[in-house]
């Protein structure tokens, strides 16, 4: 407020503080445009060298996560990635975000031509470092944890219902149960873990991301 000529502010985050949350958003939503429309390089860019990946259908690292993606793109298989608003969290040249997401997959499953919705987070640690004469932040590990899904057939059509009549879906945790239903349509594997609310790894994970940023 005014008082005598001057103006009086909050105490609340500098312009450099809001420059590397900006940074930081922006980047976690570069990585899904460059994964949707195909763009390899910067999709690479946005992680560091040695990044690791966490998601449903693979664990590791990142540019072997690029490669897989290059080959499915190729295949035909589309996806989309909807990103929300990140949650930044600064300490020093360290960052960890957390981001919903909704992740939209077009696949057939036999003749049938589904989408499948998937609710889930980002999860990711990302670090500023000195490139040339600048300082780029990058993604140094993500996980995605996974929430509720849906599938849903693009055409009206009573096959859906026939082709999951014999299907035993309460093998698969409701977080991810029609995604791993479509991954092992394709003939595709789980990875080991996956991340969902409510699990012992999701809980761990949390504690381990957190003591990352406080070791800075």
């Amino acid at each position: 407020m005014r008082n005598g000529g001057t103006v009086k502010t909050s105490g609340g985050p500098g312009a450099g503080e809001l420059s590397d949350k900006y940074a930081c958003a922006e980047l976690i939503q570069a990585f899904g445009l460059y994964r949707d429309q195909g763009k390899w390089s910067d999709l690479l860019a946005t992680f560091a060298p040695d990044g690791q990946i966490a998601v449903s259908w693979f664990s590791g690292a990142f540019p072997e996560f690029v490669d897989r993606c290059r080959q499915a793109f190729a295949a035909g298989q589309r996806s989309k990635h909807l990103i929300f608003p990140s949650v930044v969290r600064l300490r020093g040249c360290r960052a960890v975000a957390e981001t919903n997401v909704s992740i939209l997959v077009r696949q057939k499953i036999g003749a049938l031509s589904v989408d499948v919705t998937s609710y889930a987070r980002f999860l990711d640690c990302l670090e500023k470092t000195s490139e040339r004469t600048s300082e780029i932040w990058r993604i140094v590990e993500r996980t995605a944890i996974y929430e509720r899904d849906r599938i849903d057939p693009v055409e009206p059509s009573e096959k859906l219902d026939r082709l999951f009549a014999g299907t035993d879906l309460s093998a698969y945790p409701e977080a991810y149960r029609y995604m791993a239903a479509r991954l092992t349509a394709a003939g595709r594997a789980l990875a080991p873990v996956v991340y969902r609310d409510g699990s012992p790894h999701t809980e761990q994970l949390y504690r381990r991301y957190e003591a990352w940023l406080e070791e800075k």
